[in-house]
């Protein structure tokens, strides 16, 4: 079986077979052996938008949990071009090449208006998805960003769970993804073009900011003095920022993902920071940090649901809305109306803000 998340076709000849219902024994069991199909619907039932199917995902994950946690977790960022599928699947095929197990998934809340991840078409690690020990899952399709980002970190721990000790995260694009992306990683590394600046490429200063590694690729051919220089900028750029993570020292560096020049480089810088971090506690607090920050996270994007969807609430909103705008009430009286309005209904029994699970 191949590394890229696939469902077996069915025979034409005979009506396709419902799979039998799993149970959370059944998933867990499955995923912790291994198994590729329990793995993939396990990640299917994470990603279910429905209530039933939520909570026996959270069973499951409950349960895995504390068979998670010993993978090494790097995000993959650029820009459109600079070759992120290439490079990843070369550091992937790498490290399958030094007998680990690898998972790549993406955040990609694109996903949400084409209907499927870019990652969907496996002819872009055509190589890496043939591999046994590889396992390549799209973001799921129909998520806003905050979505697409809690289903991928759930993925992440199932992967861990079934023994993938190398996730691989791409964040298509730079934006916003690029914070969800960091938020939920130990290592963040930032592929740049050669001979072409920042602003050029579309990167910000905030997200070289949060990187641990920056890395120009194409460093081969014509492009290689380029992108010697572009190193060389970039090092001296980041002499006047503070490290992403305290106790490490973010670098430029150079690699080719067509020839692989570079690749092994690169591995060796991460597996660095792995054990100049580890010993010291410093990467087990980050975790525990993104842990904290992601409930909270939760909490404060599902309290804003239920403020949106509240009864009272929304038949308040136009009027209240309408005073702000004609000047007759101020907008702080108007939250505060508004805000009182979730208050006293929300404890009524014909409101429609009951709770709901995460």
């Amino acid at each position: 079986m191949n590394g890229m998340d696939q469902r077996p076709a069915e025979d034409s000849g005979s009506p396709p077979r419902r799979p039998r219902r799993l149970t959370v024994e059944d998933y867990v069991r499955g995923v912790r052996e291994g198994q590729r199909t329990v793995l993939a619907r396990a990640i299917t039932l994470v990603e279910s938008s429905s209530r039933l199917h939520e909570a026996q995902a959270q069973e499951v994950l409950h349960e895995l949990m504390p068979h998670t946690g010993q993978a090494q977790r790097v995000g993959i960022t650029g820009v459109p071009g600079v070759g992120k599928s290439t490079f990843i699947e070369s550091l992937g095929c790498y490290l399958i090449g030094c007998g680990r197990k690898v998972a790549v998934l993406t955040i990609d809340p694109s996903s949400a208006r084409s209907g499927g991840s870019i990652l969907g078409d496996k002819t872009r690690m055509d190589r890496l998805s043939r591999e046994p020990n590889a396992f390549i899952r799209p973001s799921p399709a129909g998520e806003n960003l905050g979505g697409v980002a809690r289903r991928t970190r759930e993925t992440m721990f199932l992967c861990e769970a079934a023994g993938f000790d190398v996730v691989l995260v791409e964040s298509v694009g730079v934006g916003q993804s690029e914070i969800a992306l960091r938020s939920m990683v130990d290592f963040f590394l930032v592929l740049l073009l050669p001979g072409a600046g920042d602003e050029l490429q579309g990167i910000k200063r905030g997200i070289l900011e949060m990187a641990d590694l920056i890395l120009v690729n194409k460093a081969d051919g014509e492009n290689r003095l380029r992108a010697e220089q572009a190193r060389a900028e970039q090092n001296a750029a980041l002499q006047y920022l503070q490290p992403a993570t305290p106790g490490w020292k973010c670098e430029a560096g150079l690699c080719s993902a067509l020839t692989g020049e570079g690749v092994a480089e690169t591995w060796g810088t991460i597996e660095r920071f792995y054990r100049e971090l580890r010993p010291t506690g410093a990467l087990a607090q980050k975790r525990q940090g993104q842990l904290l920050d992601w409930m909270n996270d939760l909490i404060h994007s599902e309290l804003r649901r239920r403020f949106e969807h509240h009864r009272q609430v929304t038949q308040r909103r136009s009027a209240i809305q309408q005073a702000v705008v004609r000047g007759e009430m101020t907008v702080v009286r108007a939250a505060q109306a508004l805000l009182e309005a979730y208050d006293q209904g929300r404890h009524s029994p014909d409101t429609n803000s009951q709770n709901t699970a995460l």
